[in-house]
């Protein structure tokens, strides 16, 4: 099969395609073939060496994507030769085939093309896991940081499904779509100040910040007391400095979360969780994913290049049509 195999770090130009073995099932995994993979700024990292990925024979970037089950593992029992499927996973999805625990995956509701589907899985599961994180419910405020990326996309279809009050800060380009998306509030992260939007509504109940930096002790002041901070990328910086005391009074938290990181069991649980309580409103079209281009597998570079650029709106996906997908 095709792949995207990192053979060194540096930048989008270390990106090739070569030719692997085809994956083997073990006995409680199913080998999709990949119809559409999801690019993410995780696989950024991977790829200048700073994000490794699991233990593989070839270490392939890739942590989202949808396609069919063409194989079965001796104890799979879960999915059938065909199925449409959907999942997070460690790395490998920028490829033709994986190998992936059956109960990793999500069924790609008849509603969303299989070609849009692994647009789907990392950052409505990151989204989700951090509104639950957060004790997000119907009423409450949340605060969501790069509104118009894809995890911010999806956070607020996310947010207002749940009946919470959504404000985004985003570039002043970007500001529309978060409103038409359904976001209560944009706010122009270059011009405005998020945090009077946010006090205004007497403080965000959650903050949802893929940004981090000098983000941090202004969400600090954004919150209501009783509220949290919930921290899932750092693409303002890593390092950061806040006044602790400013925190106390608040009674508030600061949690720190990925998805890559966790245990099998781990993700098999919020993977299967996801499925009960967020795929209903996928299926319905209360939450769509948004797309904003699309690459073939061999163009992965130029997809980086414009993740790099941080002029996108929601996700880049690479189209990975194999000839048994395209038989579907």
């Amino acid at each position: 099969m095709r792949a995207i195999v990192l053979e060194s770090y540096g930048g989008p130009e270390v990106l090739q395609v070569r030719d692997v073995p085809d994956p083997v099932p073990g006995p409680e995994e199913v080998v999709v073939e990949i119809a559409s993979a999801g690019v993410n700024r995780a696989d950024l990292l991977q790829v200048r060496g700073f994000y490794s990925g699991p233990p593989m024979a070839h270490e392939i970037p890739g942590l989202e994507l949808a396609g069919h089950v063409v194989a079965t593992g001796e104890r799979a029992a879960v999915w059938s030769i065909g199925d449409a499927v959907m999942g997070i996973v460690g790395g490998g999805a920028y490829a033709e085939r994986i190998a992936v625990h059956e109960r990793q995956l999500v069924p790609v509701p008849p509603s969303i093309p299989i070609e849009d589907a692994g647009a789907v899985p990392e950052v409505y599961i990151t989204a989700w896991d951090a509104f639950v994180q957060g004790g997000l419910t119907a009423g409450r405020v949340a605060l969501v940081h790069a509104g118009a990326s894809g995890v911010g996309t999806a956070a607020i279809q996310l947010a207002k499904a749940m009946g919470a009050v959504v404000v985004v800060t985003a570039s002043a380009p970007k500001l529309d779509t978060c409103r038409g998306l359904g976001a209560d509030a944009a706010v122009d992260y270059r011009s405005e100040d998020f945090v009077a939007v946010v006090q205004a509504l007497g403080g965000a109940d959650v903050i949802l910040d893929v940004v981090g930096g000098d983000y941090l002790a202004r969400n600090v002041d954004a919150l209501r007391t009783g509220g949290t901070i919930v921290q899932v990328g750092v693409m303002g910086g890593g390092d950061a400095t806040f006044p602790l005391a400013a925190l106390l009074p608040k009674r508030a938290s600061i949690v720190g979360t990925t998805l890559r990181g966790r245990p099998i069991e781990a993700k098999i649980a919020v993977t299967q969780r996801f499925g009960r309580e967020v795929l209903p409103w996928l299926a319905d079209g209360t939450c769509v994913p948004i797309i904003d281009t699309r690459y073939p597998l061999a163009e992965v570079a130029d997809a980086h290049r414009r993740i790099e650029a941080n002029d996108t709106i929601g996700k880049l996906v690479l189209d990975v049509p194999g000839p048994t997908a395209r038989a579907f």
